[in-house]
Parts: C-alpha cells; structure tokens; sequence
C-alpha cells in the first residue's frame, strides 16, 4: 500500500462538511479531555487526518501521527519493544495487528467499542477492532479485453495464455491476504507454483504498488490487474470518468481470489494512554467516524455502525471467499510463500 496526498477538491470540500457536522454539533469539544496520543498508520494519509481532526475536535486529545508501511511499522514496534512511543497502531489489513496481538503486544479493546463493528471483522481475541473494509476485484482495459474474456478465478492468472498480459504488485500487502487464500485451500506448494507462473506471465509488469498497476491498466500497457476495488474508484476520482479506459470486475463467487480485506486499529500494551487510546478507538467506529470514512476519497467500505458507503457495490451484496480473519492470520506464510517466488 502506498499512500498519496488529497488531489480531489470536490472531494475535500464534501468531507470537510461531513467531518464538522455528523454527530458534532459544531461547538466546542464535546468531553475535552486533554492530553496526547501517538499514533502509528498504515492507514491512508487523507482519511485519517479527517478522522484525526474531528476526534480531536471532539475529545481534546491532540493525536501525533506517523506514517509507514504497516509491515514496517510491526518490524519497528517489535523492535521498539516496551519503549515504543506508539499508542495506537492502524492498518489497512488485519495479518499486521494479528502478528502483535500473537506476541501478546495489543491491548484488549473494550467491548461497548468491539460492538460497533460485527465480530468476524475484528479480533478474534478482541485485541483490535476492525473499522473499514475492501475487496479485491479485477482491473482490466476494456480495450484489450472484452468482459467474456475475463477469468472467473484467479487461479487461471497462471495459464500461458496470460503471459504479457498481467500486472503484478507482489509487494504490495493488499496482495498478501490473497496470497493465504490460495494457500489455505490448495496448499503451500500449490501456492507457490501459482505465484512463480504469476510472476513469469507478468514479465515486464511487475510494478511496486497496485496504484501503478491501476495506473498503468488504464493507460493500456498492460491489460489486466488484481488490485483492491478502492484503487480504480480513487483513479477514476483523479482522472475524471471521461478518462477511464478501465473498468473492475469480480471472480467468480468464493474464488480464492475474491477477498475481503479488513483495516483495523489496536492499542499497544506499552501504551501509557490507555483511556485516551480506547477513546481513539471508540471515536472511528462511531457513527461520526464511519460516515467520514464512508465520504473519504480512500473508497474504502465503513463496517462499524450501521454506517454504509454509496456509490460502489454495496459490501452486503459481495459473495468472496469464506476465509476469516483468524485464517488470514499474522501473514507470515503469505510472506514466507511470497519471498520464496521471489516476490519480496
């Protein structure tokens, strides 16, 4: 995942309304309560700084942000150890939070917060909560392929007969989830064959990020992606839809390749905020939290409060894969897999 700044004035615009009216009322902080937190995103720049300004707004809490790769982050927070100065760790997948909360480094998440999100969006273990989701889905040019070419599972990306034609972030930690799904219903072997006749089809379009490979579909010099749906929605936001030589479809229903991705925030253990943490966390899955979310340029589906984004297909309607977030797990089999194809 990559993060990009706000380019989308009409966009900016509609959530600032949103961010200073839902659930606010517009005076003065509501429990002003002082103090600070740190907090460590993985999270998209824009849509957090939305959440960061209303929770602040509300609480009083001043909240210090850092932004790294959410892999990065979970290699420096383990280095980090009790002396880390993150309070509160938000991801854009859930194998980052799960590998923490294994080395028992989260805090348990109140349950009045946990239930604002449906329990097999968040921690098994009630470690973190999960606020926000996306689905992996199909970019494709439409001048290249027609939708009867399509595959309907993502399996048949390593058939011959799509050697030129693929696009590949195989860095990308949006692709690692997608990765376990393959392995945990054929195998690790499986898996990794997949993944090299993946890397040998895309020849020349290996590309660091799936913005680059949604980027690059549109413009036609590759003809088919896998990306996470948000990244075709915030491409055609930047470009306009008169520019858009691309459209997204879907596998075919449970595909190992139709996954739902879950971004979720805990609070690390080492923390010495906890009361201002928990407040964090209880803030971005509230109804005011989820609507700035569900009005975000970032795209992504609101999970928590009965909040629900329009304009995509509705999360309610999606049919991926059943793999939960206790099988997604820490993601080290996906990275251990994912190095071996030499991928990473």
């Amino acid at each position: 995942m990559r993060r990009r700044s706000i380019r989308s004035g009409l966009l900016a615009t509609a959530l600032a309304g949103v961010l200073w009216s839902v659930g606010d009322g517009g005076g003065a902080p509501a429990s002003a309560s002082g103090g600070s937190i740190t907090l460590y995103s993985g999270q998209h720049v824009q849509t957090t700084e939305y959440l960061i300004a209303a929770f602040e707004k509300k609480t009083g809490i001043t909240v210090n942000a850092r932004y790294d790769d959410e892999d990065t982050f979970v290699d420096q927070i383990q280095a980090e150890g009790r002396n880390s100065p993150a309070d509160v760790f938000f991801t854009e997948n859930s194998p980052p939070l799960e590998a923490l909360a294994a080395k028992g480094l989260l805090s348990s998440v109140k349950p009045s917060t946990l239930a604002k999100t449906p329990a097999k969006y968040s921690s098994p273990t009630g470690n973190w909560v999960g606020v926000s989701a996306r689905v992996s889905v199909m970019v494709y040019n439409t001048a290249l392929l027609k939708p009867s070419q399509l595959p309907t599972s993502a399996m048949q990306l390593a058939q011959p007969k799509w050697k030129g034609k693929i696009a590949l972030a195989g860095g990308e930690t949006d692709f690692q989830p997608i990765v376990t799904s393959v392995a945990r219903t054929y195998g690790n072997a499986a898996a990794l064959r997949w993944l090299n006749a993946l890397k040998a089809n895309a020849t020349s379009h290996l590309y660091p990020d799936n913005e680059t490979i949604a980027d690059e579909v549109n413009r036609g010099q590759v003809a088919l992606g896998i990306i996470n749906q948000y990244y075709w929605y915030r491409e055609r936001a930047e470009v306009g839809a008169s520019n858009m030589h691309s459209k997204i479809a879907y596998f075919a229903p449970h595909d190992v390749g139709y996954v739902v991705d879950v971004s979720g925030a805990g609070i690390l253990k080492s923390s010495k905020n906890q009361a201002a943490d928990q407040q964090f966390l209880a803030f971005i899955v509230s109804a005011q939290g989820q609507e700035i979310i569900a009005h975000s340029e970032s795209f992504e589906y609101p999970i928590a409060s009965g909040v629900v984004r329009t304009g995509e297909t509705p999360l309610s309607q999606l049919q991926p894969n059943s793999i939960s977030i206790a099988q997604l797990g820490t993601g080290a089999e996906a990275i251990k897999l994912l190095q071996e194809a030499q991928l990473l």
